[in-house]
């Protein structure tokens, strides 16, 4: 019971900012808006980018938005990719976050019976939580948070975190490369293609473990 109790908190931790704060990012960061604030960066501007996706942690930072204006600028590759590593960074940072908390301290939160039971969950099917998670709003970072809560495998949730934030980061640059402002198929791209992915790739990834 205590998992699930974990998972509403920290759910409800990452809404707080987005209620608070929630409208007017929104509102600053526009897609005009967001693309002449990178280019005012010049050359540092796709270290901007992603330091704005990275603070969509603790932000209520309209990631899609970002990625998109990132794609007017770079192109739709290396948009993409600065998309991509931005995103990734976030997931990653919230991992390790959580994970240097130790398994003393997830034991006292969450007890031997559910953190046991948490450590099963992401271990087993953790690779697929995350994947189909990140398009998703608000969930991506609870989910990485409890990833490393229950000290998930490494190695297999940067994995499945790359499959979740490529597909997304490259198809919202090319949506802004486009010019075309959150179209449904990108959104219904973001969400069909990190599972494909991880499908394609998992076999092989336990292949390399044997």
């Amino acid at each position: 019971m205590r998992l699930f109790w974990m998972f509403l908190g920290l759910a409800v931790l990452f809404l707080i900012p987005f209620l608070i704060w929630g409208g007017l990012l929104e509102t600053l960061f526009s897609q005009t808006g967001t693309v002449s604030w990178l280019e005012g960066y010049g050359r540092w501007a796709w270290a901007a980018g992603m330091i704005l996706l990275a603070a969509d942690l603790v932000l209520p930072i309209p990631g899609t938005v970002i990625m998109s204006a990132l794609g007017f600028v770079y192109g739709p590759v290396w948009g993409g990719v600065i998309s991509t590593l931005g995103s990734f960074l976030s997931g990653s940072l919230a991992y390790g976050l959580c994970r240097l908390l130790g398994r003393r301290a997830a034991r006292r939160l969450l007890g031997d019976k559910d953190l046991e039971k948490g450590e099963r969950i992401f271990s087993n099917v953790g690779g697929w939580i995350v994947v189909l998670s990140r398009w998703l709003p608000l969930v991506p970072e609870v989910v990485s948070c409890m990833a490393g809560l229950t000290r998930m495998p490494a190695r297999t949730f940067h994995l499945a975190l790359a499959c979740g934030s490529a597909p997304l980061g490259f198809v919202f640059a090319a949506v802004g490369h486009a010019g075309v402002s959150q179209p449904l198929l990108a959104l219904a791209l973001s969400a069909v293609l990190p599972p494909v992915l991880w499908l394609i790739i998992q076999p092989f990834f336990r292949a390399s473990l044997r």
